[in-house]
């Protein structure tokens, strides 16, 4: 929010693009401070497991951190669900990328039949990653039990387990990877990258959920983001994408930006806050609340 002030809101994409309005509810002081006792509470378990114990989900920390989860999301799709009955459109600021489960689950139930972009250096496919249920590396396990979720296709993914690799080749006609070193290679094969968003758009349904985990993005771009991974999107490349899935016909049903992590400088912030404002933008275009510019 801080960083956002660097942001100018004009926009040569649309016309006048503040005028939808974007509203910041700010986090409940109560699920900051669970979130940081259970952090101090799940060191020494993590520590264990990194010296070679194997996860233990009776655990009593892992029981509690589970149960919290589950409190997290049911709270956030309550809330999501009830901005879509009042015709609002509902985006979640992360937090790592195991929040916005609930919000996917409220997409879901309002919409029906959707698709996920996610945009991520790592897979997140793994089934309770250290025994805890909802951990950032499993929200796509956990989403893709929605049975509404047609189609999941991750873009920039470059990190990644055996076991998540065998599930996406397992799924082909429901998993959808793009991984960051074939989209590399295509191009320094020649491929424009408006042909390989095309390939990509084709995976997707009418309807689609944005899922934009900050370390898809060349770490140049998220420097003290927590899982930096080489490789990555450029600023550009993801903007570009964004403006052609709208252009499309395809409509963005809600989206979330997780993992901006600030360090000593803005930069993080800066990016993140500019990602966010176009994210913004171009899903209140896809919802005819915004006007886009054809150039």
């Amino acid at each position: 929010l801080k960083a956002s002030a660097q942001l100018d809101l004009a926009d040569p994409n649309f016309h006048e693009a503040w005028q939808p309005g974007y509203c910041l509810k700010l986090l409940d002081p109560d699920i900051q401070r669970k979130s940081k006792q259970l952090r101090t509470k799940t060191v020494s378990y993590i520590e264990s497991l990194e010296e070679g114990m194997p996860p233990n989900p009776n655990f009593p920390v892992v029981q509690e951190a589970n149960q919290a989860g589950f409190c997290l999301k049911e709270s956030i799709k309550i809330q999501a669900l009830e901005l879509l009955q009042n015709q609002k459109i509902p985006a979640l600021l992360g937090g790592d990328h195991s929040c916005p489960l609930g919000l996917m689950e409220a997409i879901a139930e309002h919409y029906g039949d959707f698709g996920i972009l996610q945009i991520d250096a790592h897979a997140d496919l793994r089934p309770a990653y250290e025994g805890f249920q909802y951990s950032h590396a499993s929200i796509m396990w956990n989403a893709l039990k929605m049975t509404t979720l047609k189609t999941l296709t991750q873009v920039g993914i470059r990190d990644l387990c055996q076991q998540e690799l065998e599930l996406i080749h397992e799924n082909p006609n429901r998993i959808h990877t793009f991984f960051d070193a074939d989209l590399k290679e295509a191009a320094h094969q020649g491929v424009a990258w408006g042909q390989s968003i095309q390939e990509i758009i084709d995976t997707l349904p009418q309807y689609v959920y944005v899922s934009f985990d900050i370390d898809g993005l060349d770490p140049k771009l998220c420097p003290n983001t927590g899982t930096p991974v080489p490789g990555g999107l450029d600023f550009g490349e993801v903007l570009s994408l964004f403006k052609a899935l709208v252009k499309s016909g395809r409509r963005i049903a809600g989206f979330d930006l997780c993992e901006v992590s600030p360090g000593e400088t803005e930069w993080d912030a800066n990016v993140g806050a500019r990602i966010l404002y176009k994210l913004c933008c171009w899903t209140a275009a896809s919802q005819g609340k915004l006007q886009a510019i054809d150039h």
